[in-house]
């Protein structure tokens, strides 16, 4: 019953209860991982973008193997890079959850505007590759890892930022990342938030699973195309954790967190084209992607460069409420899908 095709009520109602637990999951996740970000004391940005954003990747991840796996290239594809530009716009609804200043103002960090220009760099080699010889080793196109050794090189360069040459300028509306004393988490031990944060990961990843496989349903009972269906339905469930957790750490204050576990979790889902183009039995996955994808590819690249400008500007106050980069990242979203739609 799991591995066949089912109903388009079932399809539906998996993607509505996967939704769910989702939000309820990544509300959990930020409360841990502001607490684990000071405990290991690697700071908002960095965990953010790594563990954190692995933890709320998870779902995308097995989303883009499964569907790949399934046979479903384009969409697999199209789940890792509509993913990067839906929670690329979560940066949007988590700005509006921030009342005091526009989130990219207050969260300035050096980190996040690395993790901006290595996502940069990732999408990049993966249009690449995709108008590059159609050459693999072991099934696997040699640029999965390229794209491996470039992210594994950005966190390096990273993490050994301890004194970086220069810095945002601190302003009255900037939140710096100091540690949380008064957390009700701070009473627990490191290893037994450790364990539940794993044990929530481990429920987003089963949920994942299940979104690939209502996917697939859903373009056989529907007709919809597999770009439509993976870049938007596929893509706004994967974005869910990224942008719910945004959300959450808005609120507990920790605004840094927030966007590194958007910007650092969409670095991460770049690498779920390298995941589909192992578990792709057909060929390079880079090759098997449509126009639809590459088109999506390049838009989300676009989103990432406007992001990367409204952080280095750090308005204070934008247009309705958003920076200018929020206002248009909206109409870069929206005429993505509408085209796609086409």
């Amino acid at each position: 019953m799991l591995a066949q095709q089912w109903p388009l009520g079932w399809s539906i109602a998996v993607f509505v209860f996967a939704a769910l637990l989702t939000v309820l999951c990544s509300v959990r996740l930020a409360s841990l991982g502001d607490t684990l970000a000071d405990r290991t004391g690697w700071g908002e940005a960095l965990f953010g973008a790594v563990f954190f954003g692995l933890a709320t990747s998870l779902s995308g991840i097995v989303m883009t193997g499964v569907s790949a796996a399934e046979n479903q290239p384009e969409l697999a594809y199209g789940n890792a890079v509509g993913g990067i530009a839906a929670q690329t716009l979560a940066i949007v609804v988590a700005d509006a959850a921030y009342r005091h200043v526009n989130l990219e103002h207050a969260a300035a960090s050096p980190g996040n505007l690395f993790f901006g220009c290595l996502l940069i760099v990732l999408l990049s080699i993966a249009l690449l590759a995709s108008f590059s010889p159609e050459v693999t080793i072991a099934g696997v196109h040699p640029a999965s890892g390229v794209m491996i050794v470039f992210y594994l090189g950005g966190l390096h360069l990273i993490r050994g930022q301890r004194s970086p040459l220069w810095r945002p300028v601190t302003t009255t509306e900037t939140q710096p990342d100091e540690p949380d004393e008064d957390g009700h988490l701070n009473q627990r031990r490191t290893r037994t938030l450790w364990m539940e944060f794993i044990a929530i990961a481990s429920v987003v990843v089963i949920g994942g699973w299940a979104v690939a496989h209502a996917a697939d349903s859903l373009v056989s009972a529907t007709g919809l195309s597999t770009g439509m269906v993976g870049a938007v339905f596929m893509g706004l469930i994967n974005a869910l954790p990224e942008t719910v957790t945004a959300i959450a750490a808005v609120r507990r204050g920790a605004v840094t967190l927030a966007v590194a576990a958007i910007i650092g979790g969409n670095s991460l889902d770049a690498l779920n084209l390298v995941i589909g183009d192992i578990f792709y039995a057909g060929g390079s996955l880079f090759h098997a992607a449509s126009t639809d994808q590459l088109f999506l590819t390049t838009s989300a690249l676009l989103m990432t460069a406007v992001l990367l400008g409204g952080l280095l500007v750090r308005q204070r106050k934008g247009w309705w409420r958003l920076g200018f980069d929020g206002v248009v990242l909206i109409g870069i979203y929206l005429a993505t899908v509408a085209t796609l739609a086409v």
